[in-house]
């Protein structure tokens, strides 16, 4: 089995698409929609992409599907920074006719991958779908964490930078992002299967830019210009989610 981990979509349908491109030419047998396809501002239409592929697809829920789920129900997520409710309120009603399909899916997913064995998907950790860690993190936090783990590779996100190391004895993959990497501009996800391939994919930023600027997110141009046009830089990001980790 040959497998796509898209990893943080963020409503970003044009980065989707040009990743989507991508997939024809290398024919993948199974796609793994790794949390956070929720908020952003073309949220709908990108549910509906993926939903209608002709690829199977499996889904985990990350902490973007969380408060949007929260917001749902009635009530707003502490964990959501006063800035970002409008995105997530304004989310929740774009996906409302999907609540039932959103609520069942879980935290975590188990392949069988060609080359590779068993790999566990998650969106932060296999834990939680809140926690965050990066290249640099030192193992002798994380080894809690992935003890116990009976995978030989663990697929993860929530962090928008990729990275491919070994904790303990279990090979850990993040996937990037594709809606908001932070780094080089474009998309990023993985291809498994003999082996991991970090993969980036290059579209049309201005085009995609236009496209968003014309939705009725909240906030359409300072999405547009801070995760396509000038995504922050990785040194940067690096430096803050690994003084943030556990």
């Amino acid at each position: 089995m040959r497998v796509a981990a898209l990893f943080d979509i963020h409503g970003n349908l044009p980065a989707l698409e040009a990743v989507l491109e991508d997939l024809r030419d290398v024919r993948v047998d199974r796609v793994v929609v790794g949390g956070d396809l929720l908020p952003g501002p073309m949220a709908r239409e990108t549910l509906t992409l993926l939903l209608n592929l002709d690829v199977p697809v499996e889904w985990i829920y990350g902490n973007g599907e969380v408060a949007v789920l929260e917001r749902m129900a009635g009530s707003e997520s502490a964990k959501v920074p006063e800035q970002y409710r409008p995105a997530i309120a304004w989310t929740a009603e774009q996906v409302r006719d999907h609540e039932k399909l959103i609520r069942a899916w879980p935290m975590t997913v188990r392949l069988e991958i060609d080359g590779l064995g068993s790999a566990l998907f998650c969106h932060a950790t296999p834990r939680n779908e809140d926690e965050a860690f990066t290249r640099l993190t030192p193992e002798d936090r994380l080894l809690p964490v992935f003890d116990g783990v009976d995978a030989a590779v663990v697929v993860c996100g929530h962090t928008h930078m990729q990275f491919d190391r070994t904790i303990g004895c279990t090979r850990v993959v993040n996937a990037g992002s594709i809606g908001m990497p932070f780094g080089e501009p474009g998309a990023d996800w993985l291809l498994l299967g003999p082996d991991v391939q970090l993969k980036h994919t290059l579209y049309d930023l201005n085009a995609a830019a236009e496209r968003i600027r014309k939705t009725t997110f909240p906030w359409p141009n300072d999405f547009a210009e801070q995760y396509l046009l000038h995504p922050p830089s990785e040194k940067a990001m690096l430096e803050a989610f690994t003084r943030a980790s556990f």
